[in-house]
């Protein structure tokens, strides 16, 4: 019997690694995005786009509307992207962000009868979100055993976050050796229509670091300012 496993996807490196790891797994993947009210609305289609790529069984895209409540750069457009370094946890944190997301991708592998979900979070070359740590993830998987009806009939629920110690350069070499084709995907706060990116955010720092550590060409497209 096949194993399926539910993958939450953002269209950007981290995610689309995780994709490409839980398939050299043997699972048959089954990748989950929100359209959550973010600004940087390119990452859906680089999300489609990488499923499509990546030959996974099904892709499915969650309405939610967490622009309503606000909070974060990424949700409220009057809150500007930092674009240089800050310290403490940064404005484009939002608010319980991977706590709704794993919530529904947790509905969805009950009904699919998936005991396993992932997600690209990682504590190593991150900007300080509280839900991408170690704990958190601990924590989340727990919850997920008390709180469905695949557990309490003894199937077991597991929470995989691949990347969580692993560097951005680790991740991209990693993702390298399993074939992923980074030029398709979008990490960029503040993207554009077309999915160019900024240049200047921390996320498209992060990204450019990871390549030049990884001594890697970086293929992001980006904008003619950046």
């Amino acid at each position: 019997m096949s194993k399926k496993a539910v993958i939450l996807v953002s269209g950007g490196l981290d995610s689309t690694t995780v994709v490409a790891m839980a398939r050299s797994q043997g699972y048959d993947c089954y990748t989950l995005s929100f359209d959550y009210g973010q600004r940087h609305r390119s990452e859906l289609v680089a999300a489609q786009r990488v499923s499509e790529l990546m030959a996974v069984q099904e892709h499915k895209v969650v309405v939610l509307d967490l622009g309503s409540i606000g909070g974060s750069a990424l949700t409220d457009t009057s809150i500007d992207v930092p674009e240089s370094e800050t310290s403490g946890i940064p404005v484009t944190y939002v608010p319980a962000r991977n706590t709704v997301f794993l919530s529904i991708a947790l509905g969805w592998a009950e009904v699919l009868g998936a005991n396993d979900i992932f997600l690209g979070v990682n504590a190593v070359d991150f900007s300080g979100y509280p839900d991408c740590r170690p704990d958190y993830i601990s924590a989340f998987e727990r919850l997920a055993n008390l709180a469905t009806k695949a557990a309490v009939e003894g199937q077991k629920l597991t929470i995989h976050a691949p990347l969580i110690d692993m560097s951005k350069a680790q991740i991209i070499q990693a993702g390298l050796q399993l074939g992923v084709d980074y030029s398709q995907t979008v990490s960029c706060y503040q993207a554009s229509l077309e999915g160019e990116a900024c240049g200047r955010c921390e996320s498209c720092r992060l990204r450019r670091q990871g390549f030049e550590q990884a001594a890697i060409s970086d293929p992001t497209r980006y904008q003619n300012n950046a």
